[in-house]
């Protein structure tokens, strides 16, 4: 997937009325256009918020050694886009670095510590969740140093590119996690956030809200959904353990739970999400 053009999407498209991305110039109307500038992550995971508050709503959220292209830095947040899912918004500068080298590994346990020195007796830091991206500069024993932080046993370490090979056993992996609006992190995900976290393991592409995913992945028949396929709500997504079983994370149960379809669907059928809008097949 590309963000570098004008979708008419203000969630995934780096313009507003008086600044944009110089990328989309012609495209994308704006008073003016700018170079964006290439940062990194550099907290186990940062907010992507609606506006330059720390106390605005989270739409999404960075993971370590991700790049986010900044556009502009203003009190305290960095306006910009983060390339790996396209989402726009605000992110606290000081969860920003310059860009290093680029990463050569990925975070494959679910969450794990990086630590002050190649032992397990020294200090921890992190967690860092699955999927963020490291680059290792030194190795001893069965750690790996990586820029930025310290060191990972490299038992929790993939290289990039070497994805899983089945997302719906690495989504549950996430059970029990609490439900976070915005979340992509393994401490506390959304709906959408799990398909895409679960996803990403498998070095396979996803976009981040639920009409998006909708839109991204072919539609099935009711009659013909199996395992890993998806089955979606208005604003809502869940996973298909088998025809019957879903794994969703929810604010009903407030993390990451295992339900009866049937159950499911009688249930938010009664609240204003309405009724299933229909499956798709990953």
């Amino acid at each position: 997937m590309t963000f570098d053009k004008f979708s008419g999407d203000t969630r995934i498209t780096l313009a507003r009325p008086d600044l944009a991305d110089q990328r989309l110039e012609g495209l994308a109307p704006a008073e003016r256009y700018e170079a964006s500038r290439v940062m990194v992550c550099a907290a186990p995971a940062s907010a992507i918020r609606a506006a330059a508050a720390p106390d605005a709503e989270q739409w999404d959220q960075l993971l370590f050694g991700e790049i986010f292209r900044v556009l502009e830095e203003k009190d305290g947040f960095a306006w910009g886009q983060a390339p790996r899912d396209g989402y726009v918004g605000y992110v606290a500068t000081g969860d920003l670095v310059e860009q290093g080298h680029p990463p050569t590994h990925a975070v494959s346990a679910i969450r794990t510590y990086a630590f002050g020195k190649p032992d397990i007796k020294s200090r921890p830091e992190g967690l860092y969740s699955l999927n963020s991206l490291v680059t290792i500069e030194a190795r001893e024993g069965r750690f790996a140093k990586a820029a930025g932080t310290g060191w990972f046993v490299e038992d929790h370490l993939t290289p990039i590119g070497r994805g899983e090979k089945d997302y719906v056993a690495v989504a549950m992996r996430f059970l029990g996690a609490p439900y976070q609006w915005g979340g992509r992190e393994s401490l506390g995900l959304d709906c959408s956030g799990l398909v895409q976290q679960a996803l990403y393991a498998c070095a396979r592409a996803c976009p981040r809200d639920t009409d998006m995913q909708r839109g991204f992945f072919a539609e099935i028949a009711e009659a013909d959904r199996r395992r890993g396929d998806l089955v979606f709500w208005k604003g809502h997504v869940a996973i298909l353990l088998d025809p019957d079983t879903i794994l969703h994370a929810n604010a009903h149960h407030m993390a990451t739970a295992i339900e009866p379809l049937a159950e499911a669907i009688a249930r938010i059928e009664a609240t204003p999400t309405g009724a299933v809008l229909g499956y798709r097949r990953v």
